[in-house]
């Protein structure tokens, strides 16, 4: 056992033995355990509908305004802006680079402020300048625009996973299900973004002098605003401070965390302030590790800002490929959700990602073995359920690396914007020279995902032991009841 995996197991053994002067009968204050369940499901309605229920449209306005520029292809965006070579595999990954470079200092700030009500909103109001990208008529002004513009998307994702995790409002083996159903926004919009873009792309050429590429930005990024400036008066922030909550319901909020983290969250476990939490996610492997996973698991995805490109090598007309992208993104959706919710029930999270990355990787092989159209499509659909398991990881890496709060804001941001490296490096995976097979491509995705696995079997592994830890610890101090434990 390394000295890392000690002193990260001790930690966790501290942050539970204080919770020895618990009150014998935590149901009490609540009228009983009946009473207790039947506020808790009223708890967890109320909770879904205002976190879920807003999150969600966000997330897929979001990820329409990031992917557009696929579909905007296909209607003349590089010829209007006379790019050449691989300037429009750039204007993709710029938008990364902002995005990496701001997710850690955003979900710092969002622990600090205990905002995420005004903060994740107020973040996507201001992605109202997508809208000003459509004005730029050169690759330099394209290319500053979607830089900056990854400055102010940073804050969302990260942002919503700290507030599905950190906020206390879910248990470990309630955070999976949420974290599909948000992650769904991303899958749901490829489908919805781009039966969008062919209604859009089909029917406005030349409206009001534009082109109809431009009043894809225009449409999309004004919704984008307008439901984010409706978010900022329904999302909650922190149980101990989320004020439409009754003081039931929030002692009921608080107390559910303490029983499933074995402590209490940020009076308990936090010492040090905002910059122990960050060393301490600096000095841990497993953040390391699994953003370098996560990394390989993104390129292996890359496939996503290209699917339209990909669908017109069946050779359809814009409108019908554009159409064609749809279904696969649907069922990846469906995918996710039962995959994740079977991952919750089951409380195990590898043997779900090794799988559905598994077929994915089988969706590749078809892809590279034949042009066949019908065998062509349904790889799209072994492709995109990957994104399935990619699901499953937030969920893993949400539960694994829980106290304190600090150190978890920064985890999970770190984790996330490193593995956006994935999207930089795969802007140029797909260029016009390798298709219309594109089977070069496709060797880089096979790769990089069975790395994605084998790695993920490694940190299986460290978890499995720091278990086993946690147990003995339990066994030497006689205590019967089994406490934390991290899901695997």
């Amino acid at each position: 056992m390394s000295d890392s995996d000690s002193t990260h197991a001790d930690k966790e053994k501290a942050e539970i033995n204080e919770t020895q002067g618990d009150e014998p009968d935590p149901d009490a204050k609540f009228g009983g355990r009946e009473a207790r369940l039947a506020l808790e499901r009223k708890l967890l309605w109320k909770i879904d509908l205002r976190i879920l229920g807003v999150l969600v449209p966000i997330y897929i306005l979001n990820y329409v305004d990031r992917n557009n520029a696929g579909a905007a292809r296909l209607r003349g965006f590089e010829s209007d802006l006379h790019l050449k070579g691989q300037e429009f595999a750039t204007l993709l990954s710029i938008l990364y680079v902002g995005y990496i470079i701001m997710q850690i200092p955003s979900n710092m700030f969002l622990n600090f402020i205990g905002k995420p009500s005004l903060y994740l909103p107020g973040c996507m109001v201001s992605q109202s300048h997508q809208t000003k990208t459509n004005e730029r008529h050169s690759f330099v002004g394209a290319l500053l625009t979607r830089f900056f513009l990854g400055f102010v998307e940073a804050a969302f994702f990260p942002g919503a996973l700290f507030l599905l995790s950190k906020a206390c409002w879910y248990k470990r083996e309630e955070i999976g299900r949420r974290t599909a159903i948000l992650y769904c926004g991303n899958l749901i919009s490829n489908a919805f973004g781009s039966l969008m873009a062919s209604g859009i792309l089909s029917g406005m050429q030349g409206t009001l002098g534009h082109a109809a590429w431009r009043w894809l930005f225009y449409i999309e990024g004004a919704l984008t605003v307008s439901v984010a400036i409706c978010a900022m008066f329904i999302l909650p922030d922190f149980p101990t401070t989320t004020r439409w909550l009754t003081p039931l319901e929030r002692a009921l909020a608080v107390q559910r965390m303490k029983e499933d983290a074995g402590v209490g969250d940020q009076g308990e476990t936090e010492v040090g302030g905002q910059s122990s939490g960050l060393i301490q996610a600096l000095c841990d492997w497993r953040v390391w590790w699994m953003s370098l996973a996560m990394t390989a698991q993104v390129v292996s995805l890359s496939f996503n800002a290209y699917f339209p490109t990909l669908s017109a090598t069946m050779g359809f007309n814009n409108t019908v490929t554009l159409l064609l992208c749809a279904p696969p993104f649907a069922f990846a959706s469906l995918a996710a959700f039962f995959l994740s919710r079977h991952s919750d029930q089951t409380k195990e999270r590898f043997w779900h990602v090794a799988s559905s990355f598994g077929l994915g990787i089988v969706g590749f092989i078809i892809a590279i073995a034949t042009m066949n159209t019908a065998a062509r499509y349904v790889s799209l659909f072994l492709m995109a359920q990957s994104y399935a398991g990619f699901v499953v990881v937030y969920a893993w890496i949400s539960n694994s690396f829980p106290r304190p709060p600090s150190k978890r804001a920064v985890a999970l941001a770190l984790m996330n914007a490193f593995s956006q490296l994935g999207n930089v490096a795969g802007s140029y995976v797909f260029p016009t020279m390798w298709g219309p097979t594109y089977r070069n491509s496709y060797a880089i995705c096979i790769a990089c995902a069975g790395t994605g696995i084998i790695m993920c079997w490694v940190f299986k592994l460290s978890l499995i032991r720091l278990n086993d830890m946690l147990e003995r610890e339990e066994q030497e101090r006689g205590v019967t009841e089994k406490g934390f434990r991290y899901i695997v």
